[in-house]
């Protein structure tokens, strides 16, 4: 099985924890829309994969948040490898995984890239509110919120009326 390294996939799965109207909510809280979301994302669509993909999502946000270490992930590439194969004009690597676990996998190869090529951009949104997380792309490496339109917008609005709440009082 080839899995590419997406950085689509892991948001994606980091995200499926968001907060809606002031509720938590989990988009991958029964085995329907698990396999759904699987599927959604181009992977093997079964109960264990699932359950597999829990896992690792609850691993991989710790370790985003500073709450886990990066080695609580480890079961989830444990057989995990590359195997060559000849093509035409040279080589093609397939990541070849234990039969399961392929979403969970791909999810934490997803993060190792994009931490080792994108250093303290993966991070959880500035909103305390929040439980989304975002990849900072911008040049200065300075993304505070998942979104500006939603978080950015809602925790300006709210330093601005404890400042003018802040100087009436004085």
């Amino acid at each position: 099985m080839i899995i590419e390294t997406d950085e689509t996939l892991l948001l994606d799965l980091l995200n499926t924890t968001p907060v809606i109207d002031g509720a938590p909510r989990d988009d991958l809280a029964d085995v329907r829309a698990g396999r759904a979301w699987l599927a959604d994302h181009g992977q093997p669509a079964t109960e264990d994969e699932w359950r597999a993909l829990l896992d690792a999502r609850s691993a991989l946000q710790d370790i985003v948040r500073g709450d886990g270490a990066p080695a609580s992930a480890a079961r989830f590439i444990e057989g995990v490898s590359y195997r060559p194969s000849l093509i035409d004009d040279g080589l093609t690597w397939d990541l070849e995984v234990p039969r399961g676990r392929s979403a969970a996998a791909a999810a934490v190869l997803a993060w190792d890239a994009v931490r080792a090529s994108s250093p303290g951009r993966l991070r959880p949104c500035a909103n305390p509110e929040c439980r989304l997380f975002l990849i900072d792309h911008s040049k200065a490496n300075s993304a505070r919120w998942c979104s500006m339109a939603i978080c950015g917008n809602r925790m300006k609005a709210r330093r601005h009326y404890q400042r003018a709440r802040q100087v009436r009082a004085d």
